[in-house]
């Protein structure tokens, strides 16, 4: 074999290397992609059940408020349970959407930098969703209650106010430790713990920028 030939050869074993490396490397990339879907996706069902309870809190804060506009305490309640049902909803279905328009086909840094702001964005939904049910569920046993017949002159019953005020003393305990867990963290941590999930997708993700760059 002559030398031109044998270059010509190793030309195209070189190739078909390159080739053969490029399609392995696709598919590990693509196993480890699907491995973040699968780690996201219990986050994204719990959103949707997030967003059937901030519908759930808006109809009962309508027929509260609706049936009790003679009532200032439960006009009160009903309004608040209409606007943090709204809130509720919305929030879930922002952060549905940020997890099914995530590109996976997308360059890895891209995908990781949508990632942080779905990682973000939860927490944020965490908090404002999450922290003031210290004292939401007093409030929807208030608001069930103001479905039935009430009488304008009674008074408030001393275990709501009680429990209100365990509450709000609850509500600005979590609210406070958070503030303290975030200032003794990195700037980019957010005060709660992410999920099991959320932290199995950022280590794959973790893992394919290694693999680039290596």
């Amino acid at each position: 074999m002559e030398l031109d030939e044998l270059k010509a050869a190793w030309q195209v074993l070189g190739d078909r290397l390159e080739r053969q490396e490029a399609i392995q490397w696709q598919l590990l990339r693509d196993r480890k992609l699907d491995r973040v879907r699968a780690s996201v996706r219990p986050l994204f069902w719990g959103q949707a059940l997030q967003a059937m309870l901030g519908i759930g809190l808006l109809v009962l804060g309508v027929a509260c408020w609706g049936r009790n506009t003679d009532v200032p305490g439960l006009f009160a309640t009903g309004i608040v349970l209409h606007a943090f049902g709204v809130v509720t909803m919305v929030m879930a279905f922002i952060t549905m959407g940020l997890i099914g328009t995530m590109d996976y086909t997308a360059p890895v840094l891209k995908i990781q930098k949508r990632f942080a702001l779905l990682r973000r964005f939860h927490a944020i939904n965490a908090t404002v969703c999450g922290a003031p049910w210290w004292v939401m569920w007093v409030l929807v046993v208030v608001g069930f209650a103001g479905l039935g017949p009430v009488d304008p002159a009674a008074g408030t019953p001393a275990w709501i106010t009680w429990s209100l005020a365990l509450g709000i003393a609850g509500f600005l305990g979590t609210v406070g430790v958070l503030h303290w867990r975030r200032t003794r963290r990195p700037p980019t941590a957010t005060g709660w713990e992410e999920s099991r999930g959320i932290r199995r997708a950022r280590a794959q993700l973790e893992e394919i920028a290694r693999f680039e760059r290596e």
